[in-house]
Order: C-alpha cells, then sequence, then structure tokens
C-alpha cells in the first residue's frame, strides 16, 4: 500500500485511482493511507455544490473546473451519485455530463455512491478530497446527491459551499422549508434565462436581509452573494468562480476557523463512535448483540442499559448490566 501512495503522491493518475478504490472500500486502508498523507494536506480549497435533482449541478461543476483550468489551477472533482436502494449499485451520471473535461490531465474526476447515506455524501468523501489535496490538485469541488433537503453535511466538509436554485420550480420555498439557506455561502441562480430567475434571485435577496447582522464588519462576517448564471452557456461562471475566491481570501482572514474546529471536532467523534462499535462487534459478537436486541424488544432492559452492559462487557466501561425485570416489576 506505501507504494501506491507514493505513486498516487508522484502524479501517477492510475496509481491514484486505485488507491481511491481501496480506501473507499476497505476501512483499514483508508486508516493507513491517510495516516501517510495526511501531512500533505490543507492546502486545497475545497468547494461544495449542492441543489435540488435538475438544478444543472454538474454541468455548472464542469464549467467551475474549467474556469479554474484556464486559470491555471489543479481540479479535482469528487461527483457523488444516489445509489440503488436495491442493488446499491449507480449510474453515476455526473461523470457523463462531464465529459468536456475528458482528457484534461490537470482535472481528475472521482465518481462515488452515496450507498445509502442521507447527507448527500457518501461516507468516504472526505477521504477522497484528502487524497486529491495531498495530490497537488488545488481545487475540489464535490457535487451531492442533490436530496433536496438533506444537504447539509455538504456546509461541514467544504471550505465553500454553493446552493443552486432554479427558477421555476419551488426551489426558493421548499430552501426556505429546509433551513438549506444557512448553509449556503454562495446562492446561484441557475438556468437565469428562464422565466422568474429575477423573482427567485430577489426572494433569495429578501430572505438574506432578513437574516443578515448589518452592525457586524464586513471584515468578520460574510453575507453569501446571490449570483446569477447559465451554465449550459457559460454565462456568469467568470463571475461566480470570482465569488468563491473572495470568499477562500474571506476564508484564510479567519472568517473559517470555527467551522474548521467544528469539522475536526465533528469528524473525530464520527470515528471514535465507528470505532467503538467495531470493537464492542469483535469482542461481544453477533450473538451479543442479538441477545441485546431479544432483551430490548422483550422490554427486559432499555437500549441505553443494553448499550451500556455491551460496553461492560467488552471491557471499554464499567456500563450499566442488563437486569431482568422482576415479576413484581411486571405487575
Amino acid at each position: 500500500m506505501i507504494a501506491l501512495v507514493e505513486q498516487a503522491m508522484a502524479g501517477d493518475r492510475r496509481a491514484l485511482a486505485r488507491l481511491m478504490t481501496a480506501v473507499e472500500n476497505d476501512p483499514s486502508v483508508a486508516r493507513d493511507a491517510i495516516r501517510e498523507i495526511y501531512a500533505r494536506t490543507g492546502r486545497a480549497h475545497t468547494v461544495g455544490v449542492t441543489g435540488a435533482p435538475g438544478s444543472g449541478k454538474s454541468t455548472l461543476v464542469a464549467r467551475i473546473a474549467a474556469a479554474y483550468r484556464a486559470r491555471g489551477h489543479k481540479v479535482g472533482i469528487v461527483a457523488v451519485d444516489p445509489s440503488s436502494p436495491f442493488s446499491g449499485g449507480a449510474l453515476l451520471g455526473d461523470r457523463v455530463r462531464m465529459g468536456s473535461l475528458a482528457g484534461d490531465r490537470g482535472v481528475f474526476v472521482r465518481s462515488m455512491a452515496s450507498r445509502g447515506s442521507l447527507g448527500g455524501l457518501a461516507r468516504g468523501t472526505l477521504d477522497m478530497v484528502r487524497l486529491l489535496d495531498a495530490a497537488g490538485y488545488d481545487r475540489v469541488v464535490i457535487e451531492t446527491v442533490g436530496a433536496g433537503q438533506s444537504e447539509v453535511d455538504i456546509a461541514r466538509a467544504a471550505h465553500t459551499t454553493l446552493v443552486i436554485q432554479v427558477p421555476g420550480m419551488g426551489d426558493t420555498i421548499q430552501t426556505l422549508k429546509a433551513g438549506i439557506l444557512e448553509i449556503a455561502d454562495l446562492l446561484v441562480v441557475n438556468k437565469a434565462d428562464h422565466v422568474g430567475a429575477d423573482r427567485t434571485a430577489a426572494a433569495l435577496e429578501a430572505m438574506l436581509d432578513l437574516g443578515h447582522d448589518t452592525a457586524r464588519s464586513v471584515e468578520t462576517t460574510w453575507r453569501p452573494p446571490v449570483l446569477k448564471t447559465v451554465a449550459s452557456g457559460g454565462v456568469g461562471i467568470k463571475e461566480l468562480v470570482d465569488a468563491i475566491e473572495r470568499h477562500m481570501a474571506y476564508w484564510h482572514r479567519g472568517g473559517g476557523r470555527e467551522r474548521e474546529r467544528e469539522r475536526a471536532e465533528r469528524e473525530l467523534f464520527e470515528i471514535l463512535r465507528s470505532d467503538l462499535s467495531r470493537r464492542v462487534y469483535e469482542r461481544v459478537g453477533r450473538d451479543g448483540i442479538d441477545e441485546a436486541i431479544a432483551r430490548i424488544l422483550a422490554r427486559q432492559t432499555d437500549p441505553y442499559a443494553a448499550a451500556g452492559d455491551l460496553l461492560r462487557r467488552a471491557g471499554l466501561g464499567s456500563g450499566h448490566p442488563i437486569r431482568e425485570r422482576s415479576a413484581q416489576e411486571e405487575e
């Protein structure tokens, strides 16, 4: 695995693709690989793109990538597609829509299946971003599934989050209803050549006016700009990339410090939770888990007490032993 990491970091695109596949499929490989490359990370600026299906995210991402390439940047793209609830597979249609980038060795596109994740991202997305970062891609764009109302994970994964709206689809109301407006660093009205684009942009500006604290210095707060684009025709892309770069400068002035800390804390606790679950399973076994579930279903214990007992039996805490309910309690 070390040799594969070294080849990928040296610019071997095929090795990078193989490393990504290994990291995505095997948690133990992911741990080892991230440990090897982590010191190389932290240089890329990550842009998250989210919005409802049909809002033109993939076309917009391709345009952003092309604009960054024209400015001399290397661009990594992680495109997450929804996976089948039956087979677990995915069409990976985002890669099809980004065919215009094919052949550009300064762009690396990685498609991933969401595999049932409800937050718009696949579980290994952050690892893919880190691998691209370490491999020298200084701009990394993440495109989410586009579930519409479960996209908050992207705000925790990206430095700059773009929320895409389309006129005439009711998206503005959905955004306000879902609270997704709060995660946006930039609001983009795509397909702005359609009827209602100006009305959609005005509605977003009005909502921002309600929530924006004008008393705070512009140096310490960020008011999401509302931009209009026609991704299919390349209209408004330069202005959009300029706005992303302004937000990047704001981030590096200290505007992203708290979010960076929150992201690190959240990821640390997720890893601890996953590791703890794995250790309990290894030490207690499937039979022990099934026994605890049976006791919960029989109302002989509650889920908290059952979890405490499993931790105790796994040697990971004092816990609270599962206690049979007495006949007197039953009465």
